[in-house]
């Protein structure tokens, strides 16, 4: 008898509405139907739970006490966090008109829902729309590319080192691992270099004019890249560390990029010869990472610092 797969989580589902009535309307239908429900009861409240809990549907009524639906649906849509299959349906507590099912459509909902509930084809047509954003969302987790930046995502930097290594391995080559992340410079006393907000479209663009061709570029966490450098020994992985982090600051600098002064600092890791390092390739990922923790735990004024046992 074949293994059954275990069960994936249940679908979860955003109800954003100031009317408890009109909420619970939906929510007896989805409840029984397999869905987690998640409770929003303003238009601030709705874009920040679809931020966060990046539901697989979303339900906004047309009027909230700060914001109107269609308004609250067009930022969700301009949102790279929410992805484009996500169904965002706008509910009316009462009969929608041609009109306003027009607005809505335009605003990027899928439909607007009035009352009296047609319970049946709500569901049927939920289910139909939230089955292709699961396997969206599948595909767009076995990817390696990361969605906001086009970049390496953490995927990719693996599957990237690891045959990067097996490369410098044979060849006894240099293989360099450099991690970067802008910070806001502060003022002593007042907190210490708190992370640049610097749009990450904006840092993939600035470090990738940098990188060579050989090079690859990959994005860690919320506003820190890293940078597989073949052929790069410490003293190469030094200057290209400088170079990285000159042109962004520069370049934020000259464009008016940020309200405060960024600087970027930096974690590198090198070997001069990968056969004789005894490592293994995720180790250059690890190590460049530790040393960047290390100099912003130290707050050390010389921002680039090197791997250190």
């Amino acid at each position: 008898m074949a293994q059954q797969a275990p069960p994936s989580r249940p679908p979860l589902a955003l109800i954003a509405s100031g009317h408890e009535w009109l909420a619970r309307s939906f929510e007896s239908v989805l409840g029984p139907n397999g869905f987690a429900v998640l409770r929003a009861y303003t238009g601030r409240q709705a874009l920040d739970q679809a931020r966060a809990a990046q539901p697989d549907a979303i339900f906004i009524d047309a009027t909230l006490s700060d914001m109107q639906g269609v308004d609250i649906c067009r930022q969700l849509r301009g949102d790279p966090r929410i992805t484009p299959q996500t169904p965002i349906f706008i509910t009316t507590s009462g009969p929608a008109t041609r009109q306003e099912r027009i607005e809505a459509l335009r605003a990027g909902a899928c439909d607007l829902i009035g009352l009296p509930l047609d319970a049946e084809a709500l569901f049927l047509k939920l289910g139909t729309l939230v089955a292709a954003k699961v396997d969206a969302d599948r595909i767009r987790d076995q990817s390696l590319l990361d969605d906001l930046t086009g970049c390496y995502n953490m995927r990719g930097l693996i599957r990237r080192v690891r045959e990067l290594g097996s490369e410098a391995f044979r060849h006894r080559r240099p293989l360099a691992c450099i991690v970067l992340s802008p910070e806001t410079a502060e003022a002593e006393g007042q907190g210490g270099p708190q992370p640049a907000d610097v749009p990450l479209e904006e840092l993939a663009r600035l470090f990738r004019e940098v990188c060579r061709t050989s090079d690859a570029l990959g994005r860690l966490g919320e506003n820190e890249f890293a940078v597989l450098a073949p052929d790069t020994d410490a003293s190469g992985a030094l200057r290209l560390a400088q170079r990285l982090a000159s042109a962004v600051e520069r370049s934020l600098h000259s464009e008016g990029g940020s309200t405060s002064t960024v600087r970027v600092r930096v974690g590198f890791f090198a070997v001069a010869d990968f056969h004789e390092a005894s490592i293994q390739p995720v180790d250059m990922l690890v190590r460049a990472t530790t040393a960047l923790r290390r100099s912003q735990a130290r707050g050390t004024p010389d921002r680039i610092q090197p791997f250190e046992n």
